[in-house]
C-alpha cells in the first residue's frame, strides 16, 4: 500500500482521519485491534513515531485504548463518539462556510431543499 498523503495536513492527522473513516464505515469494529505501530508504519511507509502520535490522539479522544502487552483496541462506543465529534465539527466549521457560500450565490432554503430532492 502506498497511500497519497496530502501536503496541507500533518500525516499523523491524516492517519487519525483514515482510522476514523474505517471505524465509521465499519471496516474496524469495537473490540478489534488496530495494526501495531510498526506494522502500520511499514504498510503505509511512514515513520513509526508518526503512527504513534496518531494512535496517541485516538487514545486521547477515547476512540482506542491501550491494552498493555496486547496493543491498541477500538473502544466500545467509539463510533458514537466519532459521529458526535464529526457532527459538531461540521456544524461549527463546515456549515457556516456552506451557508455563507449559498448566501453569496443568492440561494435560499427552498433552492437548497429542491436541489436535495432532485438529487443535484
Amino acid at each position: 500500500m502506498t497511500p497519497q498523503w496530502d501536503d496541507k495536513s500533518p500525516i499523523y492527522l491524516q492517519i487519525k482521519t483514515r482510522i476514523a473513516t474505517m471505524l465509521l464505515e465499519g471496516a474496524v469494529r469495537a473490540g478489534e485491534a488496530l495494526p501495531s505501530v510498526r506494522q502500520f508504519a511499514a504498510d503505509y511507509q511512514v515513520n513509526p513515531l508518526t503512527v504513534s502520535r496518531a494512535y496517541q490522539e485516538l487514545v486521547a479522544d477515547e476512540i482506542v485504548e491501550v491494552r498493555r502487552g496486547l496493543g491498541m483496541f477500538v473502544r466500545d462506543g467509539a463510533v458514537a463518539r466519532l459521529l458526535e465529534s464529526e457532527r459538531k465539527r461540521f456544524l461549527e466549521e463546515e456549515w457556516p462556510a456552506t451557508v455563507a457560500r449559498a448566501e453569496s450565490l443568492g440561494l435560499d432554503v427552498k433552492d437548497l431543499l429542491r436541489a436535495i430532492k432532485e438529487g443535484k
